[in-house]
């Protein structure tokens, strides 16, 4: 019968899965730093304090039983559990210390990461980020093999089984030739879109899906055979007379400073905008900080970029 008043510890769970990791004692033993007598009197602990038999033992080698299947998902759940419960332990009293792989869109981080990671750094001086941009789709896939700790990503379609806080909304700002017919309004009416041909990213960016739906919704005309690889590629179609195009407003405000041969604009009564939000799995051992940073991010960008985009507080 098992000894009810003797419960697993973690160092025997611990010993427990590396053995049924790889299924050689001597093996287990040099992963763990530890001698094999050590190990093996751990694991008859183990075994007795259960009242079970975790491990088929043969001259040909060692299996794991089927009681020892059945237990080895638990004691994995556990020490993930107490795996978490120490780093947020840690981050609470240390504060976090640790690199974080971060994924954002090209046409996202460079327009909005200079505004947020100094201060976030002033917060946490031990913190850092290893920022890469992808797609979405690149992002979620990322996300879910472990390339990325979190994510800042456009808040829609986002799968059911992340974690996701949303940040803000960035409007989207139409973008004309300074010499076009429409280009001293400030407000331009929606039927008006009728006549324009509007110039995009390549297909690759979410974004290009974004001003799809803008150009079917209000009629405008979409130019396939001319698409930006970039928004500043996009920004210098737009200048050269090719078209017009809709850009995000913190690009707008992060990158068009000096007066150019463009106009910028919006349609009246129909304000476009695109969410973001911060995503991250739902297994995460840093989930309780990341709830933590998606509430400063907010606050930051609230504090700097608050004339630019809505915060969602």
């Amino acid at each position: 019968m098992p000894n009810q008043a003797a419960l697993p510890s973690i160092k025997q769970l611990t010993y427990f899965l590396a053995v049924a990791k790889s299924l050689n004692f001597r093996q287990a033993a040099n992963n763990l730093n530890i001698s094999q007598p050590t190990l093996t009197n751990q694991i008859i602990k183990l075994e007795e304090n259960l009242g079970l038999i975790l491990f088929e033992r043969s001259r040909s080698g060692t299996l794991l039983s089927v009681n020892g299947r059945e237990l080895l998902i638990h004691a994995e759940q556990l020490i993930q559990t107490m795996d978490e419960f120490q780093n947020a332990a840690r981050e609470l009293s240390q504060g976090p210390r640790t690199t974080f792989k971060l994924g954002i869109p090209p046409t996202l981080g460079p327009y909005l990461l200079p505004f947020v990671l100094p201060q976030l750094h002033q917060l946490y001086d031990k913190l850092k980020f290893y920022v890469r941009e992808a797609s979405p789709t690149d992002l979620y896939s990322g996300l879910y093999k472990g390339e990325f700790d979190l994510i800042i990503t456009p808040f829609s379609n986002l799968p059911s089984d992340l974690v996701v806080e949303p940040l803000f909304t960035e409007p989207l700002k139409l973008v004309l030739p300074s010499e076009h017919k429409l280009s001293k309004q400030a407000f331009i009416e929606p039927n008006m879109l009728n006549s324009l041909r509007i110039l995009t990213l390549e297909d690759k960016h979410h974004f290009h899906y974004q001003v799809l739906d803008i150009c079917n919704e209000l009629g405008a005309e979409l130019q396939r055979d001319y698409e930006g690889t970039s928004l500043d590629t996009l920004r210098q179609m737009v200048v050269m007379g090719m078209g017009a195009a809709f850009l995000p407003g913190l690009y707008v405000h992060s990158e068009m400073h000096v007066p150019e041969s463009l106009h910028v604009c919006e349609i009246l009564n129909k304000p476009i905008s695109r969410q973001h939000a911060l995503a991250w799995r739902n297994t995460s051992p840093s989930r309780v900080f990341f709830r933590e940073l998606a509430d400063r991010f907010k606050r930051i960008i609230k504090a700097r970029l608050d004339h630019v985009v809505e915060v969602h507080i």
